[in-house]
């Protein structure tokens, strides 16, 4: 072994938990795998069979199917599930029907064991459901308060949201602040 094979065993060693697949080949690291829709269960069920240690976070939802109420279990990330594997695992894992691609840009990005801990932890507390995803310029409406069916955009996402509200039929608007929780995508 010459020094430069030293050096890049010791690099890989150095940085276990964040980086690209090309980094960990020496450990094995979280990744967000896009799934193909409706297949979140599937492959988390292939990947356990293959041995692969993965996470598909559930909610709790009520629906109604031929007239009864049925209580299933929907995952909490649509299209996503999560696995902790090696460089080796990246083509078996690809070939699992239902797996569409890594996250990631130009390369998998790597989930630091810490947020997928602080994940598991928090959802093991609280309860927790979909939302969309709310994004400066999304045309939303309030749904709780004084401000209840009034529709605005939304300006800014800096702790709570920044909203204008129009009064079309005064031709004005106003500057609102308010929860995530009391708006909803206007449709």
């Amino acid at each position: 072994m010459n020094i430069s094979d030293n050096f890049a065993n010791r690099m890989s060693i150095v940085s276990p938990s964040v980086g690209s697949l090309k980094s960990s080949a020496t450990f094995s690291c979280w990744y967000a795998i896009y799934i193909a829709p409706r297949h979140e269960k599937t492959v988390a069920k292939r990947l356990d069979a293959q041995h692969i240690e993965n996470y598909l976070p559930l909610y709790s939802v009520a629906r109604v199917w031929h007239g009864r109420k049925v209580r299933v279990e929907l995952p909490l990330f649509p299209g996503y599930v999560f696995a902790k594997m090696h460089v080796s695992d990246k083509g078996s894992v690809l070939a699992i029907t239902g797996v569409i691609r890594l996250v990631g840009f130009n390369h998998a990005a790597a989930l630091s064991d810490a947020e997928i801990d602080k994940l598991k932890a928090t959802l093991a507390i609280y309860k927790a459901e979909p939302y969309p995803f709310l994004k400066v310029g999304h045309c939303v409406r309030v749904k709780s308060g004084p401000f209840t069916g009034m529709e605005g955009r939304i300006l800014r996402r800096k702790g709570g949201m920044r909203l204008v509200l129009s009064l079309e039929f005064i031709q004005s608007a106003i500057v609102v602040e308010l929860d995530a929780a009391e708006i909803q995508i206007a449709s």
